[in-house]
């Protein structure tokens, strides 16, 4: 005897035709009629679980519990999927960047090396002749630098020896213009010498007794004669006038001063000798005193006028 698929509420099984509220009549089973045990149709089934509460629909057919999502087993990983999920995210510990650090490192210099390899493998794989012509290249090149240098250095010396020249011309030419400025009188001078003062109370001594005194002094050396507040130089001259003396055109008073720069040791000798420039005064009853001086200033000064007609012969 087969069993019921899907037995009512009841136990029966509802004949066609029958909702599932209706109640079926028993139909006794006899040996000549099987008990009627015909399956029910899907709407007869899904009304009958509806009426039963949906007991029948949350459960199994055995009453137990249906199967979900959630307890359906999951489907099996490739291995590409097993390597991604190991690799990704990463879980880097300290040792391993320690070790991602060295090998980066040993890369670094292997690349380095390998570079610097190819670089003189290209000489190294050169053939004889190449290798001829690139060292007669560098022959030409250091000579040519060579030269360079030589020629460099020529014109340092040059340039060396044009500016040392220079000035050394520019400080010829000041000790020129110093020279010649003293001896024209248009600058001052300092120096040893002698002062020498002549006073003449009785006024007897003449213009031509200053002008001998200022020869002899020339004669003995005098670089720079200044007489009271007036230069001497090489175009002045002494000439008497009413009661005294003039000097250039200037009229000069006594006692007459002589500043002189020169060598004492020559210059009062000079003087001093017999018949010379002091008794000759003395006769005219003149007092002379001479002192030797170790700084002589001669600080009267003179305008330098430019000649008229004279002009230097080096134009």
């Amino acid at each position: 005897m087969g069993t019921d698929e899907n037995p009512g509420r009841d136990g029966t099984t509802p004949e066609p035709g029958r909702t599932p509220e209706e109640p079926r009549t028993a139909r006794p089973a006899g040996p000549d009629r099987p008990a009627d045990r015909r399956p029910m149709p899907p709407e007869s089934r899904a009304a009958d679980r509806r009426a039963d509460g949906g007991h029948a629909a949350d459960g199994a057919p055995d009453g137990t519990e249906p199967a979900t999502e959630a307890d359906a087993p999951e489907p099996a990983m490739t291995g590409r999927q097993r390597l991604v999920a190991g690799l990704w995210p990463p879980r880097l510990t300290r040792a391993q960047l320690i070790v991602a650090l060295l090998l980066f490192i040993l890369g670094l210099g292997l690349a380095i090396q390998v570079r610097s390899t190819s670089d003189s493998s290209a000489l190294r794989g050169a053939r004889q002749e190449d290798l001829v012509r690139i060292l007669d290249e560098l022959d030409n090149r250091s000579q040519r630098l060579t030269d360079e240098q030589r020629r460099l250095e020529g014109q340092k010396t040059e340039l060396e020896n044009s500016s040392d020249q220079a000035e050394e011309a520019r400080k010829q030419t000041v000790e020129k213009e110093q020279q010649l400025g003293v001896l024209a009188g248009t600058v001052a001078a300092q120096g040893p010498g002698i002062n020498l003062t002549i006073n003449d109370p009785t006024h007897s001594v003449e213009a031509d007794k200053l002008l001998d005194t200022i020869q002899e002094l020339r004669a003995a050396g005098a670089e720079a004669i200044q007489i009271n507040d007036v230069r001497i130089v090489a175009g002045s001259y002494v000439s008497d006038v009413r009661g005294g003396v003039e000097v250039d055109g200037k009229r000069v008073a006594q006692p007459y001063r002589f500043k002189v720069i020169g060598k004492p040791e020559d210059l009062e000798p000079a003087l001093n000798i017999p018949g010379g420039v002091v008794q000759t005064l003395e006769k005219e009853q003149a007092t002379v005193s001479v002192s030797r001086e170790e700084k002589i200033i001669v600080d009267a000064l003179r305008e330098a006028k430019r000649p008229d007609y004279a002009r230097s012969s080096s134009r």
